[in-house]
């Protein structure tokens, strides 16, 4: 028989210890997202693989949020965030401070995620769009590259929210933060 793990016996971080914990050298740039549903579902893959911050940007739905919190399920008060009123302005600050920003969008240039490879010694900034328009050219512009998930479907685009975990995933496996 393979039991269930109860959720006391998943050893879980407590929200202080989560806070003083090593994070994983990624941050996320929300920009323009519409449904507070996928936001909080960044918020909770955030929580999950200890992401440094995650940015709000332009019309993105913040914290408190009762639609937010459904998916969050607290994590908002775990993972650092801040509200950033402009994309453009964010993507510049980050860059600005060392910050490698990458648009996840599908773009002349992308490279498909599985054939990009991380530096580890390098910290990220992984841009996610808007459910309809994806990341605004002018974003796209800004950044070092794009990269985007490989699809073999007959849809050209997955929900915000997948296309984040995916993402997030293989970058904290390169990164080896996987114990």
């Amino acid at each position: 028989m393979n039991k269930k793990v109860p959720n006391e016996g998943l050893n879980r971080l407590t929200e202080e210890e989560f806070k003083k914990a090593k994070k994983t050298p990624i941050s996320i740039v929300l920009d323009n997202v519409r449904s507070a549903l996928n936001v909080g579902s960044v918020f909770r893959t955030s929580d999950a693989f200890r992401i440094e911050k995650v940015y709000l940007c332009g019309i993105t739905p913040t914290p408190p949020s009762r639609e937010l919190n459904k998916t969050a399920l607290g994590a908002t008060d775990s993972v650092e965030w801040e509200y950033v009123d402009n994309t453009v302005t964010c993507i510049n600050t980050l860059t600005d401070n060392g910050v490698e920003c990458i648009a996840v969008e599908q773009t002349e240039k992308s490279e498909k995620l599985g054939e990009f490879t991380i530096e580890k010694e390098k910290q990220y900034a992984l841009v996610l769009g808007n459910e309809v328009d994806g990341v605004e050219q002018e974003v796209v512009n800004l950044c070092a590259k794009s990269i985007e998930v490989p699809q073999f479907g007959t849809k050209h685009s997955l929900n915000i929210s997948v296309c984040a975990g995916i993402t997030i995933w293989d970058f904290f496996r390169q990164m080896e933060m996987v114990d």
